[in-house]
């Protein structure tokens, strides 16, 4: 099974696993699952490390994609394209992003965030 990964959700996979619940944490660790990281959370993550929104670095994130066996889905124009049909559930443009990633791509995000699940047609894991 496929997964995409919400980026706090990553975050929380190479510092704190105990707060991915135990549904996720289970299928983030099964053999036949193959995860994504979408590149929209790799800037996300940059930027708010450079305005000290995070405390994740560069060197974190290239380790914790290398330990985690994620693969990093780019960002195409059929991804952006999709984001005009989105109901405004969600304001958060990375978010939004990454919503518009799965369903153009058809993978559940795995992710607490439960406005994600306002969304018709995309799967949520949590």
């Amino acid at each position: 099974m496929r997964f995409l990964l919400d980026t706090v959700t990553f975050i929380w996979a190479v510092n704190s696993s105990e707060q991915i619940s135990s549904a996720a944490l289970s299928a983030l660790k099964s053999e036949t699952t193959a995860l994504d990281l979408s590149s929209v959370s790799i800037s996300e993550i940059a930027i708010k490390q450079t305005v000290a929104k995070l405390s994740f670095g560069k060197e974190k994130l290239v380790r914790g994609v290398s330990d985690l066996q994620v693969h990093i889905l780019p960002y195409s124009k059929e991804h952006a394209l999709r984001l005009f049909d989105l109901p405004l559930h969600h304001t958060d443009p990375f978010d939004r992003q990454i919503i518009a990633q799965a369903l153009v791509e058809n993978i559940p995000v795995v992710t607490p965030d439960a406005k994600f699940s306002l969304y018709p047609g995309l799967k949520v894991l949590w």
